[in-house]
C-alpha cells in the first residue's frame, strides 16, 4: 500500500479540539463540524483519515458512536478510530459503525492477552497499536499509558514482537515530548524502527508544523503521517503536503 498523509480529527462532544500534551485542562476548540472539515481533507485529496473520540477516551459510558457512524457515513473515505479502548464490545460497535481500523492504546500493554484475542477474531488488519513513548536517556523507548499518566515498563521492541505473533500490520507511534508542538518528527527514531520492524506499517505522529517537517519523513520507511495541530492551524496545507509526499 503506498504510504499516506493522514489527516486527525479529535473530538469532545462533537467538537474538534486539541488539547495540549493529553491535558484536557489545556484544550482548543477548532470546529463544529467535524464532517465539513473531513469533506474538506477527502476534497484535498485525503484516502485514509484519523478519529479519536476523547469524549470517549475519558468516560466509557459517553461515547460518540452514533455521531462517529454518522461521520464515517457522511464522509466516505475510510476512518480508522480510536480513543480509550477498553473492551471488546467497543471494537464491535466501532466495526459495525463503519471504522476501517480501530486504534488501540493502553489496552494493548494492559491486559495483552484479550487484545491478541480480538486481532485473531476480527483480523489483525483491523487494528492499528497506537504506542506512545518516552525515550529515556539511555535512548530506551519505554511506552506510557494511561493518557500518558504513567510509564508501563514495557519497551517499544518488547510490544511489536509479543504481536507479531498474531499477525501485527500497523502501528502508529508517537514521541510525547514532540506532539502537538509543531517542532519536528523524531525522524531518526522512525527511521530506526522502520528499519527494525519492515514488514510493520508504522504511522509516525506528533510534531508535524510544516512542510519541511513532513518532507523529512521521506525515506524514513513510516507508512503514514499523522497531521493534526497543523493542518487545522493552516501551517500545513494538506493539497501541497500530499504532493510534497508523494513527489520523491
Amino acid at each position: 500500500m503506498k504510504s499516506q498523509i493522514i489527516p486527525a480529527l479529535d473530538l469532545i462532544d462533537g467538537q474538534v479540539v486539541r488539547l495540549y500534551q493529553g491535558d484536557y485542562a489545556q484544550k482548543t476548540l477548532y470546529s463544529d463540524n467535524p464532517v465539513a472539515q473531513f469533506q474538506d481533507y477527502v476534497r484535498q485529496g485525503a484516502k485514509q483519515l484519523h478519529l479519536v473520540d476523547l469524549t470517549g477516551a475519558k468516560d466509557p459510558a459517553q461515547r460518540q458512536t452514533k455521531l462517529i457512524g454518522e461521520i464515517i457515513a457522511q464522509v466516505q473515505c475510510p476512518i480508522q478510530v480510536g480513543g480509550g479502548i477498553r473492551s471488546e464490545q467497543d471494537v464491535v460497535d466501532l466495526l459495525a459503525v463503519g471504522a476501517n481500523r480501530v486504534v488501540i492504546g493502553s489496552t494493548a500493554v494492559k491486559d495483552r492477552a484479550m487484545v491478541k484475542g480480538w486481532f485473531e477474531r476480527y483480523g489483525a488488519d483491523k487494528f492499528v497499536l497506537a504506542l506512545d513513548i518516552n525515550i529515556d536517556a539511555s535512548g530506551q523507548k519505554i511506552i506510557a499509558i494511561s493518557g500518558w499518566q504513567e510509564a508501563s515498563g514495557v519497551s517499544l521492541e518488547e510490544l511489536i514482537d509479543e504481536y507479531q505473533a498474531v499477525g501485527l500490520q500497523h502501528v502508529l507511534c508517537t514521541d510525547i515530548s514532540r506532539d502537538g508542538t509543531l517542532t519536528g518528527s523524531n525522524v531518526s527514531l522512525y527511521r530506526e524502527i522502520c528499519a527494525a520492524f519492515p514488514e510493520i506499517q508504522f504511522q509516525s505522529s506528533g510534531g508535524i508544523g510544516s512542510l519541511a517537517d513532513i518532507g523529512a519523513l521521506k525515506g524514513t520507511g513510516v507508512a503514514g503521517v499523522i497531521v493534526g495541530r497543523a493542518l487545522l492551524e493552516g501551517k500545513v496545507n494538506l493539497e501541497e503536503a500530499i504532493q510534497c509526499w508523494q513527489n520523491g
